[in-house]
């Protein structure tokens, strides 16, 4: 009566193993450190191009000032070796140049340029498709002083 068990034990065992084998499951992606995920945030792993166009707002000192910025776009791009904006035609932005994060926490950045923003810590959070960035420029010395206050630009993806 043995000899009729252990046939179809072996069988069971047999397809057991065989269907415990691989798993047809990809392998898992590797972990995104802080900065990629910054990066990420900021440009979609290439480039993204905000703007106050379709609801986004800047306020300047707590007023809506959304008028004087109602074309504004910011695209930033980021490549293996180079991190670059450009932004339309404003005051308080250079047209184009450098962008860098500031601080080890990637959650600020700072632009190159000689306009208001140039070299300020600009700190920057995302909420889906809403990107805000949040900075001040100081009473400037021998500029004009109507630019200098806090700023929020409330940005929205093109």
């Amino acid at each position: 009566m043995h000899k009729f068990l252990i046939f179809p034990l072996l069988c069971f065992l047999g397809i057991f193993i065989v269907s415990c084998g691989g798993s047809d499951d990809p392998t898992p992606s590797p972990q995104k450190n802080p900065e990629q995920e910054a990066l990420e945030e900021l440009t979609g792993g290439s480039n993204i191009t905000w703007t106050t166009a379709n609801g986004g707002s800047v306020t300047k000192d707590g007023s809506p000032v959304t008028a004087d910025y109602s074309a504004f776009e910011l695209r930033l791009t980021s490549t293996a070796s180079n991190r670059t904006y450009t932004t339309t035609p404003n005051p308080v932005f250079d047209q184009s140049g450098n962008w860098s994060f500031a601080g080890g926490n990637f959650d600020k950045m700072q632009f190159t340029g000689s306009q208001p923003a140039a070299g300020r810590e600009i700190s920057f959070s995302r909420n889906g498709d809403k990107l805000t960035l949040n900075f001040s420029v100081p009473m400037p010395n021998g500029r004009v002083s109507a630019l200098a206050g806090s700023y929020i630009f409330e940005l929205v993806k093109k």
